[in-house]
């Protein structure tokens, strides 16, 4: 049977527009069906990229409105910040980017298809414009890269004005007075920490004992104390029993009733903005994989084989869509391995090496296992330690927080994690990571000459520290 598309995705996010754009590449005809006026999905339109540009921003406002630049003899007067100008040019940024992968795809001669795109049958997918105009199209193999979406707490409604998911919390008009974040996860400390630094009163609060409850515990145990030291109110071991939104008047807000999550004395946060920020789901609405008869999870996420197939023939699926970290980084691999594999090529994730990063300042970095997943599963190990207090290049750019933990196997020396508080972390895991993908030792890192004086010596340190024998503690 002669098809239109040897390929057709779903969904142009970072999962998405990187598997057309790789299809292409590895000589198949390609279409990418995307429902936004724009490419890049959540990641480069509302979610990684504005965010960062927001955090950048932020940092640098604070930096030089407070006492940072003092100890280096810098002494700044009357520092103001210009909000409009601020989101002007996180838009811009977004613009150029999302830009720029149009500009690919008509490169690599990959056809978008704008609207929402739903399964007629496992080869046949009907696409419906905007204008309600649509298009039916056939394909040989579809990739499903729809990504995910937010959700709320029952009962709680994102009113997009009060109540805010991460998207309008990228582009309040003004800054609060107060804000209370609902999750202590990486996007509510991320944006939390954007408006803290223009001045609001923060106030997160989460429900487990500990914020980044997915990391490792002493990561998560510093970061907190860090984040508390900068001026945000953590509040964990708390359950969210209500969010009352006041309907009318000019200036509008929320009191969101608490409780301790065991039960006890209730008690009530007023606030101006309420952001909601307790995880995502897999967006996978009016695809009509029911009618093809895909099968899911029991968290509602697509069912896959190491090489992203589905139980369906000729039909994939990758990044947010299945299980496994919801990250852009780890949807791009996914994405470029499917491609390879529908090629005839050998397409690999190893998805125990998949790095992940809290943008806050200092930034928080992992890869691996924790130490309470090696306690759990049985594993005998070692831990290096080495705090940037030690460090040379930090010590002498003021900036000592934070640590670096190399984790490895007791007997092989095999690194088995490595997790990172510090200015740099996000920029210093891509090393682990590729030991890790290596299989490297923690000898092998301890061995390896590092560039003096930098702050990536701290791992060095680390793996150092691992054997016992660091230098500079």
């Amino acid at each position: 049977m002669a098809y239109d598309f040897d390929v057709v995705v779903i969904g142009a996010g970072p999962g998405g527009y990187v598997a057309a754009i790789r299809a292409a590449q590895n000589g198949l005809k390609v279409a990418c069906i995307e429902k936004r006026e724009t490419l890049g999905g959540t990641c480069l339109n509302v979610g990684c990229i504005p965010s960062k540009a927001l955090l950048h921003a932020s940092e640098k406002f604070e930096e030089v409105a407070g006492d940072h630049l003092k100890a280096l003899g810098i002494s700044v007067k009357g520092a103001k910040f210009d909000l409009d100008a601020m989101l002007a040019e996180k838009d811009s940024a977004v613009k150029q980017l999302t830009g720029g992968i149009e500009f690919l795809f008509k490169k690599n001669k990959v056809e978008w298809i704008k609207g929402y795109g739903r399964f007629q049958d496992a080869h046949t997918i009907e696409v419906e414009a905007a204008d309600g105009v649509t298009r039916t199209v056939t394909t040989k193999n579809t990739i499903i890269a729809t990504g995910s979406d937010v959700i709320s707490l029952p009962g709680v409604a994102i009113d997009g004005e009060v109540v805010v998911s991460s998207t309008e919390a990228l582009s309040l008009p003004k800054v609060p007075e107060h804000m209370v974040v609902i999750g202590g996860g990486v996007i509510g400390l991320e944006l939390g920490s954007v408006w803290r630094r223009l001045g609001a009163k923060v106030t997160v609060v989460e429900y487990l004992d500990r914020i980044l409850p997915t990391m490792d515990g002493e990561v998560s145990k510093e970061t907190a104390k860090i984040l508390k030291k900068q001026g945000m109110e953590i509040l964990t071991s708390t359950k969210v029993v209500a969010v009352e939104v006041d309907a009318k008047g000019k200036n509008r807000g929320a009191v969101v009733r608490v409780e301790p999550a065991k039960g006890g004395e209730a008690q009530e946060i007023k606030c101006d903005v309420v952001l909601m920020s307790i995880g995502r789901r897999p967006f996978l609405d009016g695809l009509g994989l029911d009618k093809i008869g895909v099968a899911l999870d029991e968290r509602g996420r697509v069912k896959v084989g190491h090489d992203f197939s589905t139980n369906v023939a000729g039909v994939y699926a990758i990044g947010d869509a299945i299980p496994g970290p919801m990250l852009a980084h780890k949807a791009e691999d996914e994405g470029v391995a499917c491609a390879d594999n529908l090629a005839g090529l050998n397409g690999i994730v190893n998805h125990e090496v998949i790095p992940s990063v809290v943008y806050t300042m200092p930034e928080v970095a992992s890869v691996g296992r924790s130490e309470e997943e090696l306690k759990a599963a049985g594993i005998k190990y070692k831990a290096g330690k080495f705090p940037f207090m030690a460090n040379s290049r930090a010590k002498a750019n003021h900036d000592t927080l934070g640590f670096v933990k190399v984790l490895a196997d007791a007997q092989t020396d095999r690194v088995l994690g490595v997790h990172i508080v510090g200015s740099l972390a996000g920029t210093m895991i891509a090393q682990a990571a590729q030991a890790m993908e290596f299989g490297a030792s923690s000898e092998d890192i301890a061995l390896t000459c590092h560039a003096h004086p930098t702050h990536s010596e701290a791992l060095k340190e680390a793996a150092m520290a691992a054997h016992g024998k660091p230098i500079h503690i």
